[in-house]
């Protein structure tokens, strides 16, 4: 049996920027998939409705893989008849040429390749930050620099789900990854599950970053949403 008591740090494939097209593209739509089939990008949507956003505000994806949130986000936007601004910051070179391209239709999206730790100077401010299943990829000490340059970053609040770590997620995992035949996928599936959060990690982290105004809480399949409010 896999020990879920603690957070596993071990560094996934995907941590890599340089991946080249070839590796890290049929994982990306793989992602893109799974988010839209497992109501992913419908939950950051009606969270973001909870915000007071306004016409022509900018929303900006951290960690943003192949552009699928923002894309989900801006075909609801414009069935809305609602003018927003995207844009997606992604450390990967082939991962932001990728979302760059599966987002040439829509003019309201652009892309920034920049490390979201250390690249503070290429990010510019916005007013909505979101975070889908990217916070797990970085020890505690790192998250919490992630929170503070996104409180930092963000003018009205950041949304973030990330997986809760839980034993049936991670055997569900196993299980699902094994028929995609993919390496990387394997490998790293059932590791983004062991290096994800249980609640009163989160919990702890949250008040090393000194932010309180903020509201956890737990949703199907076994993910946490994160919403942090600024005044």
């Amino acid at each position: 049996m896999v020990n879920l008591k603690i957070r596993l740090y071990s560094p996934e494939i995907m941590d890599d920027f340089d991946l080249p097209a070839e590796e890290i593209i049929p994982v990306l739509k793989g992602l893109g998939k799974v988010n839209a089939i497992f109501g992913a990008h419908a939950a950051i949507i009606k969270a973001l409705k909870k915000f007071p956003i306004k016409n022509n505000h900018t929303i900006a994806d951290w960690g943003c893989g192949g552009g699928d949130t923002l894309i989900a986000i801006a075909k609801w936007a414009a069935k809305n008849n609602f003018p927003l601004n995207f844009v997606g910051i992604d450390a990967s070179p082939a991962t932001v040429e990728f979302a760059r391209g599966q987002s040439s239709n829509y003019k309201n999206i652009r892309y920034v390749q920049a490390d979201v730790l250390d690249d503070k100077v290429k990010i510019n401010t916005c007013d909505i930050i979101i975070c889908s299943l990217f916070t797990h990829h970085f020890n505690d000490a790192q998250w919490v620099q992630l929170i503070n340059n996104m409180y930092q970053t963000a003018g009205k609040g950041i949304i973030i789900t990330d997986l809760h770590r839980h034993w049936l997620l991670y055997y569900a995992v196993v299980l699902i990854t094994k028929l995609t035949g993919n390496t990387m996928v394997q490998n790293d599936g059932p590791l983004s599950v062991q290096r994800s959060f249980k609640r009163q990690e989160l919990i702890t982290l949250l008040r090393k970053t000194q932010i309180d105004n903020f509201k956890l809480t737990w949703k199907w399949p076994f993910r946490w949403e994160l919403t942090i409010y600024k005044p």
